[in-house]
């Protein structure tokens, strides 16, 4: 049977610099355990995010979110990406899904 992994990658702070309440990442948290029955979140040590932005770089320390699911559902998923972009002030959030295979 194949399974999804999704990820989801959220900033820790506002593109002023403000740091996200934890209420914010405990939402998040809530809503995808009664979604998928359970997730993984990777709090502890924030992973860095850098692109290019025109001439410039631009850097953010980011939290990964994962969930595992048997469907794909890219239109609830596509609507949630949304709300995260609101809720957390963001142009655009990456929310990301691979097959997987469990050995």
């Amino acid at each position: 049977m194949e399974r999804y992994l999704i990820q989801i990658l959220l900033p820790l702070s506002d593109n002023q610099g403000r740091p996200f309440a934890k209420t914010e990442y405990v939402r998040v948290r809530e809503k995808l355990t009664r979604q998928f029955g359970g997730l993984t979140a990777f709090t502890r040590s924030p992973a860095e995010g850098f692109w290019q932005e025109g001439s410039g770089r631009s850097h953010d320390d980011i939290v990964v979110f994962e969930v595992m699911a048997e469907v794909l559902d890219t239109v609830w998923w596509a609507k949630y990406r949304q709300e995260l972009e609101a809720s957390f002030q963001q142009d655009s959030v990456v929310v990301r899904a691979q097959p997987i295979q469990f050995l």
